[in-house]
């Protein structure tokens, strides 16, 4: 079915919307939460309350690109899942170690107008890896949104661990330059 059509049938306020949306974006949105929670029931789990969130959001919300809206979904989903996860047992694993990776050039906003700020940085990670070369943006999307592991990266692009490890630190490197020539605290 065609994404158009799906969001129509949330528009509708049709059930049938979260049928269609699981038949054609389930597995992708199951990757993307087991990449981050590591478990196939808590996935499976963030997945549910993703179309829980989706039936929320339409109306009023007319996503343009619902592959993009639904990943965002359950990336938070799985984010706020895996955070209260580690809270009560501290782990170690892919998320905290990209997270990790991103925390040396990327600030930490808990100021009241932490959600402009938030906004403006947001803008120029985006304005900055719209300039990086094909390969380097694709590695830190998968890397830092999709949280991608370095073996998986490799795999994917045909580079080494070490290879993709190195491209990362030298985008994170001159992101973090960037930023501070931006103003952006780091």
């Amino acid at each position: 079915m065609e994404d158009a059509a799906i969001i129509d049938l949330y528009w509708a306020r049709s059930q049938q919307a979260i049928a269609e949306s699981e038949i054609k974006y389930g597995a992708y949105c199951h990757a993307i939460a087991l990449r981050i929670l590591n478990r196939a029931e808590d996935a499976e789990e963030c997945v549910n309350d993703t179309w829980l969130r989706a039936w929320n959001a339409m109306p009023p919300q007319r996503p343009s690109i619902l592959s993009a809206f639904f990943a965002k979904l359950t990336r938070n989903l799985s984010l706020d899942r895996w955070r209260r996860q580690r809270a009560a047992k501290r782990g170690g694993g892919q998320t905290e170690l990209a997270l990790q990776e991103l925390e040396e050039c990327v600030p930490d906003r808990r100021r009241p107008d932490e959600a402009l700020e938030a906004a403006e940085t947001a803008r120029l990670i985006s304005a900055f890896l719209r300039r990086q070369g094909e390969l380097d943006r694709k590695l830190f999307v998968r890397r830092y949104f999709y949280l991608e592991s370095l073996a998986d990266l490799g795999a994917r692009f045909g580079l080494t661990q070490g290879q993709v490890k190195s491209r990362l630190h030298r985008v994170r490197q001159r992101l973090r330059a960037e930023l501070e020539r931006e103003g952006v605290p780091v």
